[in-house]
């Protein structure tokens, strides 16, 4: 199993230790010129700068994306490592500012590198960096967990979070090929997308654009979960539809659906109810647009318990 250790801000680690109780984080950057790649839900350690040089927490990688600093707020809030949009904003200009961050200076778009299940621990419990460590390196670093500083750094990490049980509690099923914590209970562990991380990963699967009307502009979209969070439904990207704000409020109140041939079913609901409806009727027939990636298509067991259970034609 395959790890990152990557560099921390202390002003970060010490905003979301304090809050505690966050589900997902925004592990972001001031620049969007490299990307970030790992097996998701692969374990995402934070490394403090010096004078530190410890291991303050870590995280499960659910994905990356590149976000208006709006949306990041808008999406994750003080998961984002501060308190208000503002001073995200600001500090994002600052770091721009101390690196000479070359480009539009208040470009709103940051990398985003989204984590869920956060850990975080106090001063006394964090963990030793790793020996091989390049001194000068601020960029981040895989790790093979299975062997090595890799191992042990993952071990301990485990065998901390198990020393409070609210910790341990945030878990629920198991990342397989993880070696046992030299001390304490293992830690049995499923990551899993949280809200923030299913809204950003539903809007990237389908291109940023709803799937009926192909609306781009951001603010104007929405993901929709297709069986209903409330009801059960999972906060996977087959679990979800990006749809304009409208036609996200129709079809979470069943005047809309898909149909089996993935085409749009509109509601007589719409006429009868509101003697209108007149701007949605033309969309009627018309075959909803999917995600490029198979994988993430509208399951159809989630598609059936909407039309059966939601939808009224």
């Amino acid at each position: 199993m395959k790890g990152t250790v990557a560099i921390t801000d202390f002003g970060w680690y010490e905003t979301l230790r304090t809050i505690g109780g966050l589900a997902e984080v925004n592990f972001w950057k001031p620049s969007t010129a490299r990307s970030f790649l790992a097996p998701q839900f692969s374990p995402f350690f934070f490394k403090l700068r010096a004078p530190y040089n410890a291991i303050c927490g870590f995280a499960y990688f659910a994905k990356y994306s590149v976000l208006p600093d709006w949306l990041a707020w808008e999406t994750f809030g003080e998961g984002n490592g501060t308190r208000t949009f503002r001073e995200l904003r600001e500090r994002i200009l600052g770091i721009r500012e101390r690196i000479r961050f070359r480009g539009v200076s208040d470009t709103p778009e940051i990398g985003c590198i989204l984590l869920v299940q956060p850990t975080f621990f106090g001063e006394d419990n964090w963990v030793a960096a790793p020996s091989n460590w390049p001194v000068r390196t601020q960029s981040y670093i895989g790790y093979d967990l299975e062997s090595g500083e890799g191992a042990r750094i993952w071990s301990e990490c485990l065998a901390r979070q198990s020393f409070t049980p609210a910790l341990a509690e945030q878990q629920s099923v198991i990342i397989s090929g993880a070696p046992a914590p030299r001390y304490g209970a293992p830690t049995v562990v499923h990551p899993r997308l949280g809200q923030g991380t299913f809204r950003i990963a539903v809007t990237d699967a389908y291109g940023r654009a709803c799937a009926v009307t192909n609306e781009h502009s951001l603010p104007a979209l929405e993901a929709s979960h297709i069986r209903s969070y409330r009801e059960e439904g999972p906060h996977l990207v087959s679990n979800g539809i990006l749809l304009r704000a409208d036609f996200h409020k129709l079809f979470d109140r069943g005047y809309i659906t898909i149909a089996r041939d993935m085409r749009l079913e509109v509601s007589d609901r719409l006429r009868e109810e509101f003697e209108n409806g007149r701007s949605y009727y033309p969309f009627k027939g018309q075959e909803v647009r999917l995600p490029d990636s198979f994988g993430d298509h509208p399951n159809e067991d989630f598609l059936e318990w909407h039309r059966s259970k939601c939808y009224v034609g």
